[in-house]
């Protein structure tokens, strides 16, 4: 994570910068960044495979 926010850079201007960069990192690890774990697909790719629409009909009322 330093290594990919940093980029270079040796210190973010504030803590508020240093944050935001991090939340940021997180954020497209845990959306868009390919895992090995899953076969090298991004986990919201993965997760598409499983949101399968239902094929049963809902229950009267």
């Amino acid at each position: 994570m330093k290594r990919e926010t940093l980029k270079g850079t040796k210190a973010w201007p504030t803590a508020r910068h240093a944050r935001l960069a991090v939340i940021r990192w997180a954020s497209r690890y845990n959306t868009v960044h390919r895992h090995s774990r899953l076969g090298q697909r991004p986990p919201l790719a993965c997760e598409a495979l499983f949101d399968e629409p239902s094929t049963t009909l809902p229950r009267p009322a």
